[in-house]
């Protein structure tokens, strides 16, 4: 007998804290634009006509215009008639200034005690009007202990949304607030390795959600937005409080994110629920290591940057190649296997949001052994609105393996091509490509001539 009531003293306890724990259910929706919308229920009890209540754990930059409040249980029931945000949160430096004029007692180095009532307080030190009719500087080096009766009115431990409600219904009910804050934001980071011909990638993406919006998120849903969402005005960021310091947690494991399309954006969906504390840093999958299909160019731009050789992997964003999917914008770090199995860092570039089956362009540095020269060999002037020109590009490749390079031309004015040893692509009214194979240890030589009016 003692053992059944035991069991259901236990089977109570257990529903009475899942019910708690189901009592509040947060969502989180991060845009890469140091934006959040945060969805928070709670389970609140609200008292039949107007009364005060407070909102606590809300973000410390929360945009306070952009709070929304109803009643899940009754909608028709319950308004708001107003709103107060409340951000003026605990300090020694605000205590002293509400403590002005009243007695506070100080406890100092030497087992000294001061107590009087408080004129000033400065980083220079506290200056006190002693019982004794004196007054007494105290530095703030030597001060161990201030004691406070009580905590001013008006400050709070945490910020706080105190609103004035109008409750047709009183009760215990289901509430939603939905409010938008800055300080989360989010990033892809991609991981390539190259294989030992540089034409695969072994591709792997990562998200990394910085939250220091001045509160956690305990078991959210979460969703990100891809995307540039235009905003009139970006709220106006507020001073941090709290720690400072970050903690970054590492989540591994399968794909966890489900991506569709989201009006003019992409939605990646996190398939389960997650904790985002406040100064953390979480890092998610986005999708499991995969294998692409790559192809090395070489460029040479002599107009722009001089000798250099510009090295860039290529592949395409597509079922076919290994990927297809839309790729958030983010950082992509590149290595390679060494002969001992160990991997090597080689370059490292940026990527713009990338929609399936377009094409992805990742610029690792200049190359050592390929060089370019460019040089005009001629100038005509023909009459009053053209002139010719003639040009030499040479490409010396100190490799051991013949390359390709592709040579990039600009021009201005109506202009055409009059004579050319390689055959050329008109890419826009701008520019044109050569694509020039240079022999191991050889030398190619492309020569052009131009006409062109103004």
């Amino acid at each position: 007998m003692k053992a059944m009531k035991l069991f259901f003293v236990l089977l109570i306890l257990w529903a009475g804290i899942a019910q708690a724990a189901g009592e509040r259910q947060m969502a989180i929706t991060i845009y890469n634009q140091n934006l959040a919308l945060v969805k928070d229920v709670r389970v609140m009890e609200l008292k039949k006509g107007t009364s005060l209540i407070k909102f606590r754990d809300v973000a410390s930059q929360i945009d306070p215009t952009s709070v929304h409040f109803r009643s899940l249980t009754y909608p028709e029931k319950v308004s708001i008639l107003e709103q107060n945000y409340e951000y003026d949160l605990v300090s020694t430096q605000k205590i002293l200034r509400k403590y002005i004029d009243r007695e506070i007692k100080i406890t100092a180095k030497g087992d000294k005690i001061y107590q009087g009532t408080l004129l000033s307080s400065s980083q220079e030190g506290i200056v006190l009007a002693t019982k004794e009719g004196g007054i007494k500087v105290i530095q703030p080096e030597s001060i161990l202990n201030l004691d406070f009766p009580t905590l001013p009115e008006g400050l709070i431990t945490r910020p706080t949304l105190v609103w004035l409600l109008d409750c047709q219904r009183g009760g215990r009910q289901r509430t939603e607030i939905s409010y938008l804050t800055s300080g989360v934001n989010w990033h892809c980071e991609y991981v390539a390795v190259a294989d030992k011909d540089d034409r695969s990638l072994d591709l792997a993406g990562w998200v990394s959600i910085d939250n220091k919006s001045g509160a956690t998120y305990p078991d959210a849903k979460l969703k990100l937005i891809a995307g540039e969402v235009h905003r009139v005005k970006p709220p106006q960021r507020r001073r941090r409080f709290g720690p400072t310091t970050e903690e970054v947690t590492l989540a591994k494991g399968a794909p966890q994110f489900e991506e569709k399309p989201f009006f003019e954006y992409h939605m990646y969906t996190l398939g389960r629920k997650a904790t985002l504390k406040d100064n953390q840093i979480k890092q998610l999958s986005l999708f499991p290591p995969t294998q692409v299909e790559v192809r090395k160019v070489y460029t040479y731009d002599g107009a722009r940057y001089g000798k250099k050789v510009r090295v860039t992997l290529e592949f395409q964003n597509s079922r076919k190649a290994g990927l297809g999917i839309p790729l958030p914008k983010g950082k992509v770090r590149v290595y390679k296997e060494d002969v001992d199995k160990s991997l090597e860092f080689i370059g490292e570039d940026l990527i713009d949001h990338t929609p399936k089956d377009e094409k992805v362009r990742i610029f690792l540095g200049n190359a050592f052994d390929i060089v370019g020269e460019r040089k005009k060999v001629s100038y005509h002037k023909i009459g009053e609105r053209a002139r010719e020109e003639s040009w030499e590009i040479r490409l010396r490749n100190h490799k051991k393996e013949k390359v390709e390079v592709m040579v990039i031309e600009h021009f201005w004015g109506e202009w055409k091509i009059t004579e050319s040893n390689y055959r050329y692509t008109k890419k826009d009214a701008y520019t044109v490509e050569f694509k020039i194979p240079v022999a191991q240890d050889g030398e190619s030589v492309l020569k052009y001539t131009i006409r062109v009016e103004w």
